[in-house]
């Protein structure tokens, strides 16, 4: 008879995600998990796989679990602009709070960390990246319909500098204790709408 998981392996999932997001992958250790989640060894590498694995389904969690809040949110005014000036916005501001400042955006903290050495996860990062542009253009491409936008800004390309100009509040609010060094930057990057 097989033997039942005396553990939920979603809470420990989440669990390993938090740990991953506060410590970064190489600062984490096998025992740090162990640890954290409350399981053995054996007992991670039978649910989640290895190290990497589970940094993997921990990112991929992150990622399902961001996506349909950012997807409403570019979607929810009528107005594009509107979506896409709330979003730079809330993105400024959390960068000056101290929940989100020193956490970071898992994402971002992946590429910084992982990207440059790790196939797997840069392949991650940039699908993420990729539906943020997506949602910014889509946005883009309803204000500008609707007028919103000067005929002569390219949504596309608008969309590809907000996508980069987000992840760089992320970093920078990482790193910096003035808030106003990601708000002068977002509201010099959304004079580029008017």
């Amino acid at each position: 008879m097989a033997r039942t998981k005396e553990f939920d392996p979603d809470a420990a999932l989440q669990a390993a995600l938090e740990l991953f997001w506060s410590r970064g992958y190489e600062a984490t250790t096998m025992s740090d998990l162990v640890e954290r989640l409350g399981i053995g060894r054996a007992s991670i590498y039978a649910t989640f796989g290895n190290k990497q694995e589970l940094y993997l389904k921990a990112l991929d969690r992150y990622t399902r679990a961001t996506g349909p809040a950012l997807t409403a949110e570019l979607a929810e005014p009528e107005s594009g602009l509107d979506a896409v000036r709330g979003l730079v916005r809330r993105f400024a501001a959390e960068a000056g709070s101290d929940e989100v400042r020193f956490a970071g955006c898992f994402v971002t903290n992946t590429a910084a960390e992982l990207g440059p050495h790790d196939e797997v996860l840069a392949r991650r990062v940039e699908r993420s990246w990729e539906h943020l542009e997506t949602l910014l253009h889509t946005a883009l491409v309803r204000a500008r319909a609707r007028g919103e936008l000067p005929a002569g800004r390219d949504p596309q390309t608008l969309a590809r500098m907000l996508g980069v100009m987000l992840q760089g509040i992320r970093v920078v609010g990482k790193a910096s204790s003035d808030p106003a060094r990601v708000h002068d930057a977002a509201e010099q990057a959304l004079a580029l709408l008017d």
